[in-house]
């Protein structure tokens, strides 16, 4: 008979199964899109050097960036996703740096453009940002799209603590996370949040609290749970490569993940379960694993700890 692992069904809600679901069966991919934005803590908004955690080569001047258009891009990675991986339908995925970091009317320029390239299998639009870079007259237009499109709202918590935050340079403190889902309070739209665990200043106990912060927002639909990645280029690659401190094993991980996910709400979705980063980048943690290879072996040790998502919420 096998596993329930083995018969597709895992322990937690899993993003591939909501969209097999909601689109009956039709193979969803997501389009991702380089809007050549950038971060108020990058640009002196804020701050400068962006998250001690980024890689800065992603912190080239606009000016100096060369991509391709929106629609050069939406009409490859279409093309891509058609030929490799059979897709049928798709999401167009505002993804690199914070996509509601312009003028409104800038956005719905190129938020539009994007969504005009194949009107006809395209199913949604998802959009990165941060909680500082949101207010009601985008999150209007975001919704104006909610008559045609599921429209995907993501945001960077990180973590629930503003020392953290401080310490991390992120130049956004939880108190503003807190001030954009009170604006998204009633909002159509899906709300989508992205964690890290793993700063070794916080604990375990302090990492398990981030599932209350999130259970207590019933406007959040979504979670991306990643660990934390140590990259060239970054700040805090700079200082481990100094003095290296504790990060997950693939093993803790997994173990970690199996005291949080029965903490979550049972409706919640988890669109993402651990990080990837590109291995010229990487410096720390290497699993030595391929991403589809991680995925299952988290998938089974979960399995085998007999996880059930939300049974202690």
């Amino acid at each position: 008979m096998g596993t329930l692992l083995d018969n597709g069904i895992k322990p937690y809600n899993h993003y591939g199964a909501y969209l097999k679901q909601k689109y009956n069966g039709q193979k969803v991919f997501k389009v991702i899109v380089d809007g050549n934005f950038t971060c108020p803590n990058r640009d002196g908004s804020k701050g400068y050097g962006g998250c001690t955690y980024c890689n800065v080569d992603s912190f080239t001047p606009d000016t100096a960036r060369k991509i391709p258009s929106i629609r050069e891009q939406v009409e490859s990675g279409i093309e891509r996703a058609r030929n490799s991986y059979g897709a049928e339908k798709f999401i167009i995925y505002f993804q690199p740096n914070t996509n509601t970091y312009a003028p409104t009317h800038l956005l719905k320029m190129m938020y539009d453009e994007a969504l005009s390239i194949d009107p006809e299998n395209t199913l949604g639009l998802s959009v990165g940002t941060r909680p500082d870079c949101l207010d009601f007259e985008k999150i209007a237009l975001l919704e104006s799209y909610t008559d045609r499109y599921d429209v995907d709202l993501e945001m960077g918590m990180e973590s629930i603590y503003n020392d953290t935050l401080e310490r991390i340079n992120r130049g956004c403190s939880h108190d503003e996370f807190i001030k954009a889902m009170d604006m998204l309070k009633d909002t159509p739209l899906e709300l989508c949040v992205h964690t890290i665990f793993g700063f070794p200043w916080e604990t375990e106990e302090m990492m398990l609290k981030y599932a209350d912060e999130i259970n207590r927002f019933p406007q959040i639909k979504f979670v991306k749970l990643h660990h934390l990645h140590i990259v060239e280029g970054s700040i805090m690659g700079v200082k481990y490569k100094r003095e290296p401190f504790d990060l997950f094993s693939m093993e803790g991980y997994t173990d970690f993940l199996s005291k949080f996910i029965p903490r979550l709400r049972p409706d919640l979705i988890i669109q993402r379960i651990f990080g990837i980063a590109d291995k010229e980048l990487l410096i720390a943690p290497n699993w030595g694993l391929p991403k589809s290879g991680i995925q299952t072996y988290i998938d089974k040790g979960l399995e085998a700890r007999k996880v059930v998502q939300g049974s202690l919420f």
